[in-house]
């Protein structure tokens, strides 16, 4: 049987065929039988069949929040009229200073801006690092933790000579194949970033594409230069060192495995990197992780994320979720195809 999946709106409200669920007797079932698996993804169930969940923010939105009878404890309004307690334990803040949490069945939910309004009346006070409810404190830390950085080239050279790394899959991304005969790209200038062992960037080199591929790992550039020896430019570098003469010189940047692989912190960074790097009219690909996971590498993240970093910088022309993922990927690929303002 084939996977079945169910989106999410950021409003958290269901959509079949494209077409959002308005009916309250399903969606509230749907939206109760809500349940985590592994690598952050969330599940449901649909008459006795399994649908994995395509949340565009959170699994649960939060349309209004109020207080619980129970100490630690908050009420919230969900979609379809269902309500749920949260843990106010669990509370942490995003970039756009908006309150994410867990519900009591531990699935994650977010404050709609009504919510939040709503959860400020609450509060005996408040400031970067807490919130005070009913005399009691609670830590606010980050939604996606920060993180040191990796110390040097050598902290990714060590996984690649100790381990199989995560992101190597032996070949380019699955979404290549399927993608770029849709985009029908003309012969141009393609930027890999964080390449690993260069499969994506031979990729597009066999499909007659002018390559730089990137990494810092000199381990990483090794096996670019073993593997796929002439067939396109190795650069050992730090992404947010690029040389100045690259400045505007690529047509396309493809991103596969860097975004997440960086702290959060500096994922406005990476933006920048992008801008600069794209000639005039230039175009980003890229392969997101959507999933639930705020401590890393690699890092989570959601499209709700993914869309507020990248909406000032570039006009979105595809995006969709990507259902042909390796199995250990399924329910958290995010494919955006977008120009460059």
């Amino acid at each position: 049987m084939a996977d079945r999946y169910l989106p999410l709106d950021e409003e958290g409200y269901f959509h079949f065929d494209g077409r959002r669920v308005d009916d309250e007797e399903l969606g509230a079932k749907l939206l109760n039988n809500i349940k985590p698996l592994e690598r952050g993804v969330f599940q449901t169930d649909f008459d006795g069949v399994p649908a994995f969940l395509e949340y565009f923010d959170e699994p649960l939105i939060a349309r209004h929040v109020r207080a619980s009878s129970r100490p630690g404890y908050a009420e919230i309004d969900l979609p379809y009229r269902q309500k749920a307690e949260v843990l106010l334990n669990s509370l942490n803040v995003d970039e756009w200073d908006r309150f994410h949490g867990l519900t009591e069945k531990q699935i994650p939910f977010v404050f709609s801006r009504q919510a939040q309004v709503e959860f400020f009346e609450l509060l005996d006070e408040f400031d970067d690092e807490s919130v005070t409810v009913a005399g009691e404190r609670y830590s606010t830390p980050s939604w996606l933790a920060p993180a040191e950085e990796p110390n040097g080239s050598g902290f990714w050279t060590n996984i690649y000579q100790t381990e199989t790394p995560g992101w190597e899959q032996g070949r380019e991304s699955v979404v290549l194949p399927h993608v770029l005969p849709q985009l029908k790209l003309n012969k141009c200038r393609v930027l890999v970033l964080g390449a690993g062992s260069g499969h994506d960037a031979a990729y597009f080199a066999k499909q007659g594409h002018f390559v730089t591929a990137v990494d810092f790992s000199e381990e990483a550039a090794a096996r670019m230069e073993k593997n796929y020896p002439g067939q396109f430019r190795v650069l050992k570098s730090d992404i947010f060192k690029l040389p100045e003469n690259l400045t505007g010189q690529f047509d396309l940047i493809f991103e596969h495995t860097l975004y997440c692989a960086i702290s959060p912190e500096r994922r406005n960074g990476l933006v920048k990197v992008w801008k600069r790097m794209l000639s005039p009219g230039g175009n980003l690909l890229g392969v997101f992780f959507v999933h639930q996971k705020r401590v890393g590498p690699p890092f989570g993240g959601s499209e709700w994320e993914v869309r507020e970093r990248l909406k000032a910088s570039f006009d979105f022309l595809f995006w969709t979720r990507w259902r042909q993922s390796i199995e250990t990927r399924k329910a958290r690929e995010l494919v955006v195809y977008a120009k460059l303002k």
